[in-house]
């Protein structure tokens, strides 16, 4: 396997393969094997976690969520939505070289005007931020959300 960074993250086991020099990682949300980048790395890490850290249920990650930005389709990297399966923490991660910036936080609060999620997760596997929206300001939060059985409240 293709050798990435350590993360600060706790370490996760992957199901790996190669195929035509590149190395695929097994997906077991959607069943599917992806293409390994440092972006995916980062994004296996940070699901498990929301997993294993958070508590956040399996069937509530959704990867590549749809946003609607002003008519142009994006997506968000990973988003988990609550019992009415409506956006609760919205997650950008970037590859380790790619710095937590403005500019990712700026993606992810245009994102999120339209996903209304009351978190924010930004993440290069090596720093992690987190923002909480209330009353409409976004106050930058010193641990991940913990999600109970049924979901943290809105």
């Amino acid at each position: 396997m293709t050798s990435y960074p350590k993360l600060n993250f706790p370490p996760i086991r992957l199901r790996a393969l190669r195929r035509d020099e590149r190395t695929l990682v097994w997906d077991d949300l959607r069943g599917m094997w992806l293409v390994l980048t440092p972006e995916e790395w980062v994004r296996r890490h940070l699901i498990a976690y929301l997993e294993t850290g958070c508590g956040a249920a399996r069937h509530r990650i959704v990867q590549e969520y749809p946003v609607a930005l002003n008519g142009t389709p994006q997506r968000a990297d990973v988003v988990v939505v609550d019992d009415a399966a409506q956006p609760f923490v919205l997650c950008e991660c970037k590859a380790p070289e790619i710095a937590i910036d403005r500019h990712v936080l700026a993606q992810a609060v245009r994102y999120n005007s339209v996903l209304k999620a009351r978190y924010l997760i930004l993440t290069n596997g090596l720093a992690h931020y987190c923002y909480e929206l209330s009353d409409g300001n976004y106050r930058r939060c010193e641990h991940f959300p913990q999600f109970s059985a049924g979901m943290a409240e809105r």
